[in-house]
């Protein structure tokens, strides 16, 4: 029992959160990393997790039985679930996909803006267990293992300052990193002519509405949750605009 309330302790211990110089930092520097391939291709497993994760229990809480998660080397993703082939439950999980990092990424912005920054990085590991379970490849399993890792070794070396700008980073890495991707898929989209199989051509096949318009409806809402996380990290509490 002491051990449990220790290790509950720290979770909940809260810290100040970064100035806004700092933060604004940490995301300056996030931002100049994703520019170089070689970092946006390993850390854009990362957005990976968080975008299938959204299509899982989006389909969950709508119904959907979840079948399994697939996470594969050259960063895409699949998740499948059974239930009926067209109505609400499908077309919220097909929705929830491209927007599922913005919206972790508001989520992680709210907490460290709160002073839970090691909380934040047990809530990841917690989230990658739940997410291993569901892993239905071999490969889908190296990237969760490998974040959950990271994140075991900075909560392990007990570092304050360690554990509050790898928080950030994390956050940083969500928020920038979720814009991207849409315009990767509307690029692979041009080229196939929308027969890409990507979530805008599924939306569009449920709908009837051209996936370009999808396209846009992703980019604004990462877009939109992004200024507003990027506000709360540097402001450091959680405010809209105005």
């Amino acid at each position: 029992m002491t051990n449990l309330a220790t290790l509950w302790e720290h979770v909940a211990a809260r810290t100040a959160p970064l100035d806004g110089r700092s933060a604004a930092i940490v995301g300056a520097c996030v931002l100049v990393a994703l520019a170089f391939p070689p970092v946006w291709a390993l850390v854009r497993h990362v957005i990976t997790i968080a975008h299938e994760g959204a299509h899982a229990v989006v389909g969950v809480v709508a119904g959907r039985k979840l079948k399994g998660i697939r996470l594969h080397s050259d960063t895409s993703g699949l998740t499948t679930s059974t239930g009926r082939a067209g109505g609400p439950g499908l077309f919220f999980t097909a929705l929830a996909g491209y927007p599922g990092p913005a919206i972790v990424g508001l989520g992680c912005a709210a907490v460290v803006a709160s002073g839970h920054a090691t909380g934040l990085l047990w809530a990841w590991i917690a989230a990658l267990a739940v997410m291993l379970v569901w892993v239905r490849n071999w490969f889908g399993i190296l990237p969760i293992v490998g974040l959950g890792a990271v994140l075991g070794v900075i909560l392990w070396r007990a570092d304050p300052q360690l554990i509050q700008y790898s928080a950030y980073a994390l956050t940083w890495l969500l928020v920038l990193g979720a814009v991207r991707p849409v315009i990767e898929m509307q690029v692979q989209r041009a080229r196939s002519r929308g027969r890409s199989g990507s979530d805008a051509d599924a939306l569009a096949r449920l709908t009837r509405i051209p996936g370009l318009f999808w396209v846009v409806v992703f980019l604004g809402v990462t877009c939109a949750l992004g200024a507003v996380s990027a506000l709360w990290l540097v402001t450091g509490s959680i405010r809209w605009f105005g």
